[in-house]
């Protein structure tokens, strides 16, 4: 099912897609000749600022890293392009609609979104898994935990996979979305109207570190030591077309995110993965905390396990009951974990991380 960018557009989430945007128009050509082919990778997100960098996943190693680059050295004719997405997962799916894109790395929830909307890709690796979320408040606030948001305005960008983690926690916490006042706000601009107390609170990742760090926040509450189930999952996808076309391409790329998530599990690398990561305008202190208290492995695995595909499809229940989307969502054909699972052979890394079933319970390497 092709989908225009209008009708695309009007049926996900409304404000949330007509504000997408991408931060770097996409004016590569898919393949010149048989002989030549560009790879267009998107990620549903960008640097502070609009830099052209991101962090927080193996995929952003593996584009500052240079490892697709490399992996693909010996075939001269394959080039990789990278874009960066100031309007998120909704401008990732747009670009996807108009056959603009061959990869992204992409939360969950927009991707559930594409689906149910007709965009045919496959979930190939993990990438930003169990990656948790931070309430912050401005300070001196009486707001001291997430009960206390009843009646507040809140930062939170909405069809982000940041939307129904928020959710997860809101619920938890006796609240609705009617509880509270959402105000949907990219993150610069969510940082920037909280710095400003425009809002009471925002529901964020990590950059409200370096917000609490300059005065101007203070973060109350982690779902980090709570129900796993809290935390956000995000993943490679690659269009059904691409695959079909490149598979030869799909594997080589997926060894090189193997390559880098290796690398960025290696609790050797933990500093250098850190400043590696300040590419992005965010400090190292501020992945520092990210990451305090967990192994680097357990946020940087690219497994594509039965806890991935759990998470996916209970995101899927619950856009369907915020009628988020209109269809219920299958996971059924949609991910393939055999890009990932012959990488880690090759590489030889079967050892480092752990797959878990359903439950979050690990059922071995």
């Amino acid at each position: 099912m092709r989908l225009s960018r209008r009708r695309f557009t009007a049926a996900t989430l409304g404000a949330a897609a007509s504000s997408a945007t991408w931060s770097a128009p996409l004016r590569t050509p898919r393949a010149a000749t048989n002989e030549t082919l560009t790879i267009r990778f998107g990620f549903a997100s960008i640097g502070a600022g609009n830099r052209q960098f991101t962090g927080a996943n193996p995929a952003a190693t593996m584009h500052i890293g240079g490892y697709a680059e490399r992996e693909f050295a010996d075939q001269p004719g394959v080039k990789i392009a990278w874009y960066f997405f100031a309007g998120a997962g909704p401008a990732v799916n747009e670009a996807l609609a108009n056959g603009q894109l061959d990869f992204a790395q992409q939360g969950d929830l927009p991707s559930v979104v594409g689906r149910a909307n007709g965009l045919r890709t496959r979930i190939i690796a993990g990438a930003a898994v169990n990656t948790p979320i931070y309430l912050a408040v401005v300070p001196g606030s009486d707001i001291k935990r997430v009960a206390d948001l009843r009646g507040k305005s809140v930062g939170l960008r909405r069809g982000t996979n940041l939307h129904l983690a928020a959710a997860k926690v809101l619920a938890a916490n006796g609240l609705t979305e009617r509880d509270i006042k959402i105000v949907s706000l990219d993150l610069d601009a969510t940082n920037a109207a909280l710095a400003a107390r425009t809002i009471d609170a925002a529901i964020g990742s990590n950059e409200l570190f370096d917000l609490e760090r300059q005065g101007l926040a203070t973060i109350v509450y982690s779902t980090k030591g709570d129900d796993p189930a809290f935390s956000r999952q995000a993943a490679i996808l690659v269009t059904e077309s691409f695959e079909r076309d490149h598979p030869d391409a799909v594997a080589t790329l997926i060894r090189a995110h193997v390559r880098a998530a290796a690398w960025a599990s290696d609790e050797a690398n933990r500093e250098a993965l850190f400043e590696q990561w300040t590419k992005s305008g965010y400090s190292a202190d501020s992945w520092r905390r990210e990451y305090a208290g967990e192994p680097l492995a357990y946020r940087n695995s690219p497994l594509v396990d039965p806890w991935l595909i759990g998470q996916y499809q209970t995101q899927a229940a619950m856009a369907r009951d915020y009628k988020l989307i209109r269809r219920e969502v299958s996971v059924d054909g949609w991910f393939n974990p055999d890009y990932v699972n012959d990488a880690v052979r090759q590489l030889g890394d079967e050892k480092l991380w752990t797959a878990r079933d359903a439950n979050g319970r690990a059922i071995g390497a």
